[in-house]
């Protein structure tokens, strides 16, 4: 059991206390020892009038219960007499409860300045002056407790309290300020938004709601911000009713208009669902997290866009899919391009068949896994090109560059990396290009492309146009060459089959929609059919000497026209050309060219095989780390201990890439500096370790760089950071002598591969003291007869504490079909092994701890209850003492296989019954995540893979859809455990549940 709180010794002021809220901090306060300075004006709830005795009868009540208080009669903006009366009657102040005011409602129209005066002097000027009075005392003595009261009024807003509601805000922002002042002298400030019956709340609420707001249900939360053991500052709570919540401020990712280009009131109202959507919100908790977005935005300038393509996203984000292709896959892909016309033609045969001996690639499919990949995300609806926001009804192809690294391999599974590369603004279109790398499961690259898009109606940012001149222009004489080749009338349904299914090029009515009498021929086909003239003509047929190829789109071509590739050779590796159709005698790639290799490439090197004794051996880093710097630090304070008087700071040093913790003590003498935490530092630096240099280079300039662009968060005192430079007579030698110490005794980077060992017992300490609990008391087994799993989160570990096979024991793993298992968050193991029943069923009931299994077995973990806390202590200091860590965080948790894919066959196989009834059903699945939906409109409904537009949304994890699915649950029973969320239509989701 927790020991009970006290307040012995320490004095607190509590303004207002002359009833209501007030009184009753003042009596729980001095009810645990504290002594309480009672201070109450008096008056009436509206500010008028003066009286001792509300003051007095607290003090009454303090002392007949044994209590120490006196009574202060001031008004609260006399602070310094208030604070007075502490020091004469106490000696000192701990604790100001800020807590008096007043009322005077009354709408803004016919609010008068004594309205606004009176109220703004009682509560904000009065707080502030008993604060700022025994501020000095607390900042002195290095502790103090304060309490400021806002209310939801002053949080929300409130019709008739202008007066009031600018007041309580404004104590909420004054709180703010003293939080980050008074934390580095152990003086915590935070803020309280009550809701209770008194003086102030008896005019305004009925009875019948006051009698259930009692102040009782306030104080023990102003009580525990106020003790010693709290470390809560700068916090904001709401409490009422037995109701507590820390609120916090959110702020959406908002929208950053480009600061090189004026923008307007219309730009805004554009960007308006963007400035205001909350999804994926941010919750700064400081000026600095405050002014980042702004200080990004200078130094990082946006590139700008509109709704169409947001060139911001597009250039930070990238996009991976994947992709396999065979034998098979080259075969059709070369039919499709008008390979092996003739099936005798054995210079032809080797691009269709894979027995011959010499297959090989046409190089032009270079081009086809990325465009399947994309293609087939979108079928799927999981196409999401980075900063892309319009659909394939804006999109035209307009150029398309391929390179093949070295001849296509005859299959491989591959890897594509999307990212963006340019956009041209040809208001008011746009022309959009993202290169494409691929890579194999080695990591070679494969081929790289680059497709260039124009997009209808998305131009218009003010951004650059571009190099309207022509490229790969044709010389002025006839062609080297000439191939002619006719297109089949089905060579659009033949294509398509390697994976391009746009209804464009199959579908007559679809074609028709869009202005065409037929399908027309997909580009990239005619793209194949050029590259194999220009390998036939200038690379004696063989595909191998072929690099890169790049084309302009012109004009459309219909199934059935004749292609006519004229060809220029403008060098032994680079080949002109132009595609015209002989029907029309249009030209439908321009500005092309092709360039050969003159030697064939070589095939991509296979990974050398590394030995198990290489992978084992320990690598020690030659660089200077970051153990090498701080090491150097700690000499230098040693050979300089004046430092600590001229700083009196200390520093945490927080890096990520990888992620490490160091300090500097330069507050505490001798001075210290190593990996590891420090208590309560002054300042704490954020950054990644690659600037580890800058910031102990010298050079303020540059470190302010840092900071200003982003780069260096830094919160606590952040003035104080500057101080930071009385190391910059540091000599860099003393870092490399380290760095020579640490190589020569074989080291590597301590602090990444030696987390420092907390101090504080761990679960594996827990579990370890559990296991000689057991081993002492055998007849434990007999008792329990019951087996536990634990499985915590935060971080993931499983524990076992086994009660049913003897000799009895608990540790870190699994048990095979343990009778219980309880699933819940680490933070919650000391209530869980505290010995309170009733707080271990609170967590139950709350949703906090999770029970499957033998749940009434569950109470049988009370055998437990008479072990000796010792038992953990001494299990930490045995580890401790021995040097090994705690391993049982770092033991991955085991995952459950995905259930979804396997058993929503089954319902599809009921949904025929429901066909024609209703809309887009979406089931979100959670651990792991997927998506899928069902179309209840169609006769025969379908479940497909991803995400739609939906009339009902729900939302389960993937187990419990397995037992839906199963019948070992009803749906209605989810919804209502709260173990399925719903959206939307609800009678659509009934539907679903007739079938199951």
């Amino acid at each position: 059991m927790m020991a009970e709180l006290r307040f012995d010794d320490r004095v607190a002021i509590v303004t207002g206390a002359g009833g209501g809220l007030g009184r009753q901090h003042a009596l729980t306060l001095a009810a645990r020892g504290c002594k309480v300075v009672v201070n109450d004006l008096g008056g009436s709830a509206h500010g008028d009038g003066k009286s001792s005795s509300a003051a007095d009868k607290v003090v009454d009540e303090i002392r007949a219960m044994g209590g120490e208080a006196v009574a202060n009669y001031d008004s609260v903006e006399n602070g310094e007499s208030i604070v007075q009366t502490a020091l004469d009657s106490f000696g000192t102040v701990d604790i100001v409860v800020n807590n008096a005011g007043i009322l005077r409602d009354v709408s803004f129209a016919k609010m008068s300045k004594q309205d606004w005066d009176l109220v703004l002097k009682v509560h904000l000027e009065g707080s502030m002056s008993v604060t700022h009075a025994a501020w000095p005392i607390m900042r002195e003595k290095g502790y103090g407790r304060i309490i400021m009261t806002t209310s939801a009024a002053g949080l929300y807003g409130n019709f008739g309290q202008a007066n009031y509601c600018a007041a309580k805000l404004g104590l909420a922002g004054l709180a703010n300020c003293l939080a980050e002042e008074g934390r580095s002298k152990n003086i915590h400030v935070n803020t309280i938004a009550p809701i209770a019956a008194s003086r102030l709340t008896e005019t305004i609420m009925p009875p019948n709601l006051l009698e259930n707001l009692k102040p009782e249900a306030v104080s023990p939360l102003v009580a525990w911000l106020c003790h010693e053991k709290c470390e809560e500052t700068k916090g904001i709570f709401e409490v009422g009713a037995g109701f507590i919540s820390k609120l916090r401020w959110e702020r959406s990712q908002g929208n950053s208009f480009p600061l090189g280009k004026a923008f307007s009131v219309d730009d805004v109202a554009r960007r308006w669902g963007k400035i205001t959507d909350f999804t994926d919100a941010e919750h700064p908790s400081n000026v600095n997290e405050s002014f980042s977005p702004i200080l990004d935005n200078i130094n990082n300038p946006s590139l700008g866009g509109n709704e169409f393509i947001d060139l911001d996203v597009a250039s930070k984000e990238s996009l991976e899919l994947e992709s396999s292709y065979d034998e098979n896959d080259l075969s059709l892909y070369a039919l499709s391009v008008g390979a092996a016309r003739d099936p005798l033609d054995k210079d032809e045969l080797k691009f269709v068949y894979e027995l011959g001996g010499n297959f090989q690639a046409l190089p032009t499919y270079g081009v086809m896994p990325q465009i399947g990949a994309m293609l087939k995300a979108a079928k799927e609806g999981a196409l999401a090109l980075p900063g892309m926001n319009f659909g394939f009804d804006r999109l035209l192809h307009g150029e398309q560059y391929t390179e093949i690294k070295r001849p296509l391999p005859p299959h491989a599974k591959l890897k594509h990396t999307f990212k963006f590369k340019k956009a041209l603004d040809k208001d008011p279109n746009a022309v959009v290009t993202f290169a494409i790398t691929s890579t194999d499961e080695n990591g070679n690259e494969v081929a790289y492309n680059e497709m260039t898009s124009f997009v209808k109606d998305a131009g218009g940012w003010g951004g650059e146009r571009g190099d309207s001149g022509e490229i790969n222009v044709p010389p002025a004489r006839e062609p080297d060459a000439v191939i002619e080749e006719k297109t089949d009338a089905n060579q659009t349904l033949l294509y398509r089959l390697c994976g391009d299914w746009n209804p464009l090029h199959a579908d007559p009515a679809f074609a028709r929609a869009f202005g065409y009498d037929k399908p027309i021929l997909h580009g990239l086909c005619t793209f194949g059919y050029a590259g194999r003239h220009v390998i036939k003509a200038f690379s004696n047929n063989d595909g191998r000497y072929f690099k890169s190829i790049k084309v302009r789109f012109a004009k459309t071509v219909f199934p059935g026209e004749t292609l006519e590739t004229r060809m220029w050779k403008e060098s032994d590796n680079r080949i002109i050309f132009e595609t015209w159709v002989k029907e029309r005698n249009e030209v439908v790639l321009k500005n092309a060219a092709i360039e050969l290799f003159s030697e064939i490439p070589a095939e991509a090197p296979v990974p050398e095989q590394v030995s198990a004794e290489e992978v084992s051996a320990p690598q020690v880093e030659q660089a200077v780390t970051p153990d090498d710097v701080f090491a150097a630090v700690a000499t230098y304070i040693k050979q300089k201990p004046e430092l600590v008087d001229q700083t009196g700071t200390s520093f945490q040093f927080e890096f990520s890439n990888p992620d490490q913790q160091f300090f500097i003590d330069l507050k505490n003498a001798p001075g210290a500096a190593g990996p590891g935490t420090i208590d309560k530092p002054d300042v704490t630096l954020a950054l990644d370790s690659e600037h580890l240099a800058t910031v102990f280079g010298g050079d303020l300039a540059a470190v302010q760089k840092l900071f200003f662009g982003g780069e260096l968060k830094i919160s606590g005192n952040v003035m104080a950071s500057n101080k930071l430079t009385v190391l910059q007579d540091m000599d860099p030698k003393l870092a490399e002598q380290a760095r020579d110490k640490r190589v020569a005794d074989g080291g590597g980077s301590q602090a990444v591969a030696v987390p420092v060992e907390s101090q504080e017992p761990t679960m594996a300490d827990v579990f370890s003291a559990i296991g000689h609990f057991i081993a002492d008391n055998p007849d434990l087994i007999e008792k329990a007869a019951t087996s536990f799993q634990f499985a915590f989160s935060n971080p993931d570990q499983d524990f076992y504490i086994d009660l049913k096979n003897a000799p009895g024991t608990a540790g870190a793993g699994q048990l095979d079909k343990a009778d219980v298992t309880l699933e819940l968050d680490s933070k919650h193991a000391p209530t869980l092994f505290g010995g309170d029943l009733a707080a271990v069923q609170k967590l139950f009931f709350g949703g906090d701890l999770k029970i499957g299994g033998n749940v009434m077995a569950s109470n049988k973990l009370t055998v437990l209850q008479d072990m000796d806390p010792k038992l953990v202590e001494q299990a930490r200091d045995k580890r401790l003492a021995s040097g090994q860590p705690d391993t049982a965080t770092a033991q991955p948790k085991k995952q459950k296989a995905p259930q979804a894919e396997k058993v929503l066959p089954e319902l599809a196989e009921k949904l025929s019954a429901i066909g024609g009834q209703g809309g887009v059903l979406q089931i979100k699945v959670r651990s792991p995540d997927s998506a899928w939906f069902i179309d209840l409109s169609a006769s025969s409904p379908g479940i497909v893979s991803g995400e739609k537009d939906a009339a009902a949304v729900i939302t389960l994890d993937d187990s419990k859809l397995a037992d839906l699915i199963a019948g070992k649950v009803a749906l209605s029973t989810l919804y209502q455990k709260g173990d399925m969320r719903v959206d939307g239509d609800l009678a659509l989701v009934r539907k679903l549940e007739q079938i199951l």
